[in-house]
């Protein structure tokens, strides 16, 4: 057994059968990254100049790439920089401050889409007290518990991983996360354990609080043909973006709970990074083609772009 004293770094072994295509492999993750950061960054600064919209669903959109953007910064440029390393390790603080900021920002994209789901509903079910309960100190006031209740919560999980001595520094995946770290311990880890149950069965909670909202949405839109055209224009957007999370998320937590070494290394890192590949470009690119609005602004620019270097 190690002695937890003198673990300082990881080694991340997620790597180990892609040597041989490295740079093939760094090149096409460079270009999926850059694509992640175009898309949205486009829909960000789209929602951000057109004052037409400055209202709560595409403010929460927005927050969402923003979210999309952070979690990605986690893990690609660590990624990168592995791909042109024969060496794939991580300091211990690094490892804590990758698994921080990659569960903050899962805990925000769960938070923000209850938000969206809300908003939604009030938008479906409610639409004449729509802007009355959609004020923009609401909307703020929702914005800042979706971002400051996973950062809160995420910090207590890394101060209780923290706190456990570690007694190996091997990880046996492409990056760290806490469940990993916690694995290695020397002592009990029952408290950890217990916590991350709590923090699972809190998204559970908000989980069945968005289908609660989709099944009154969905009443509301079988008594009305014009509530289910509005249904089809900004909740399929919505909702899809909902399901691709729900099911990437829940493919990590198993994984990382109950994954197995039976499987290929290739088959587990695409279940590790799932949710750190799908949603950030899912998310904006249905969106951005699915709403007329934003579409309309993005062909809009391009259009002036190029009639500007013509």
């Amino acid at each position: 057994m190690q002695n937890s004293t003198l673990i300082t770094v990881f080694t991340l072994s997620g790597l180990n059968e892609s040597r041989a295509n490295k740079n093939i492999y760094f090149a096409f993750t460079l270009l999926l990254y850059l694509l992640m950061v175009v898309v949205n960054l486009t829909l960000i600064a789209t929602i951000i100049i057109e004052k037409t919209l400055h209202e709560p669903m595409y403010i929460l959109l927005c927050n969402l790439c923003v979210n999309g953007l952070y979690g990605t910064a986690g893990f690609y440029p660590k990624l990168l920089a592995d791909f042109l390393s024969d060496s794939h390790v991580i300091s211990y603080a690094g490892c804590l401050t990758q698994a921080y900021v990659i569960y903050t920002s899962v805990m925000c994209e769960i938070t923000i889409l209850t938000v969206m789901a809300y908003d939604r509903y009030v938008a479906i079910c409610r639409p004449l007290q729509y802007h009355s309960v959609m004020t923009p100190l609401t909307v703020g006031k929702l914005l800042l518990f979706a971002w400051v209740y996973p950062f809160c919560s995420i910090l207590i999980a890394i101060y209780l991983t923290y706190t456990l001595p570690v007694c190996g520094s091997h990880i046996d995946k492409l990056y760290c996360d806490t469940w990993s770290v916690v694995k290695l311990s020397c002592t009990t880890t029952t408290l950890s354990s217990a916590y991350g149950f709590i923090l699972i069965i809190a998204q559970l909670a908000q989980a069945f609080f968005i289908i609660y909202t989709y099944i009154q949405i969905i009443r509301a839109c079988l008594k009305s043909v014009e509530q289910r055209s509005k249904f089809m224009q900004t909740c399929l957007p919505h909702l899809m973006a909902l399901i691709n999370f729900a099911i990437s998320a829940s493919i990590d937590v198993m994984y990382s709970r109950y994954g197995t070494e039976t499987l290929s290394q290739s088959l587990r890192n695409i279940m590790a990074m799932e949710y750190l590949l799908i949603p950030p470009l899912f998310n904006p690119l249905v969106y951005g083609l699915k709403l007329h609005q934003i579409r309309r602004r993005v062909f809009r620019a391009c259009a002036s772009d190029k009639v500007t270097q013509m």
